[in-house]
């Protein structure tokens, strides 16, 4: 088996944790980096040992070699760039999220079909071990019918600032940047049912709390204080086809504690992924905590992106689907869309029909 050719556009934070992740798998061979600030691209070049740096997408999906990308660019980007990789003849890892709109993840998962390649989206919490472990029990029947779940991840002063500030670019704060990881967790562990109707909030109180000094934080590279048009705290009821309900609340800044949870709730067992595995269950007339013993019962951002890029190697080269296809992008954008709707109108919002 020949390796796989690999491109990467965008050349930032995220994109090291791929090309990590790339260096390490056996079948791949990292082609070309490129990026608007050519520098940058030829740094990442020189670190992973890429044959080619390029100022621009169209060179880099232009070279023959490249069979095969991941998008690690701003959101407002990620459409056009898939598009045009998929008409290129490449298969595409697509960061989160998948897009804006749901026009638009319509038309992601219209150029999939119409090309030769895959699009894989970037839900890399499904790859953590303590995730897939999760994902067993669910599958074998051991929590039974999953009816309800509770995603968490709320931040005291966590706005990134720069372009994740802009909603013309982001699409939104924490519920499109960190809210989509866990609402895609829970469903996924749910089962991927059909969504049915969304009632949703947000709030734009607190700002980018950019006053805050005394707290270290991830700030984006073109971080201004002065600059927030995304809400700083969203949440949601999530009822989907089949009765299942999903609560979320998530915020880039609140007055409160930070808190990471996913619970799922099922009629014969439950379970906590996050911040730690533990399993609920009831035998012999006798609650347990089951307390799965594996190398991590939290997530493990390298451990995950590993798994996402082995997964996404494995898909373009044995042409199976992958786990994480461009229909559950579209799924998971169509419950993005009606959060923000919901909040906007201040009304229950359905979906489909």
């Amino acid at each position: 088996m020949s390796k796989l050719g690999i491109g990467v556009i965008g050349a930032g934070n995220i994109a090291e944790f791929h090309l990590l992740a790339y260096a390490a798998n056996p079948d791949v061979e990292i082609v070309a980096i490129a990026d608007i600030v050519i520098d940058r691209a030829e740094a990442r070049a020189e670190q992973f040992g890429a044959a080619a740096a390029y100022g621009s997408f169209e060179e880099l999906l232009a070279d023959p070699a490249v069979q095969a990308v991941s998008i690690c660019t701003r959101n407002d980007s990620h459409v056009p760039l898939a598009i045009a990789a998929l008409e290129a003849g490449k298969s595409v890892l697509l960061e989160k999220p998948m897009a804006k709109t749901v026009d638009d993840a319509e038309a992601l998962v219209a150029a999939e079909s119409a090309s030769d390649g895959i699009l894989q989206v970037g839900y890399v919490r499904r790859w953590s071990t303590n995730a897939k472990v999760l994902k067993t029990f669910v599958d074998a029947g051991d929590l039974g019918e999953i009816y309800y779940a509770k995603a968490t991840c709320l931040r005291r002063a966590g706005n990134p600032g720069g372009w994740f500030a802009d909603k013309s670019v982001s699409g939104g704060g924490p519920l499109i940047d960190v809210g989509v990881h866990f609402i895609d967790l829970a469903w996924w562990l749910m089962g991927m049912p059909k969504v049915s109707s969304v009632s949703g909030f947000t709030f734009d109180r607190l700002g980018n709390r950019g006053n805050i000094e005394s707290l270290t934080r991830w700030k984006s590279t073109d971080y201004d204080a002065a600059q927030n048009s995304v809400e700083d705290l969203a949440g949601a009821l999530v009822r989907f086809e089949n009765g299942a309900v999903l609560s979320v609340d998530v915020s880039y800044s609140l007055h409160g504690r930070d808190e990471i949870g996913l619970t799922i709730h099922g009629d014969r067992g439950g379970a906590e992924l996050e911040p730690e595995l533990q399993i609920y269950a009831e035998q012999h007339d006798t609650i347990l905590n089951v307390s799965p013993q594996i190398d991590s019962t939290t997530f493990e951002m390298e451990a995950g992106f590993q798994g996402e890029i082995d997964g996404f190697v494995s898909a373009v080269l044995g042409g199976t689907e992958s786990a994480a296809p461009a229909s559950h992008g579209l799924e998971m954008t169509r419950i993005l869309a009606a959060i923000y709707e919901s909040a906007e109108s201040g009304h229950e919002v359905v979906v489909g029909g």
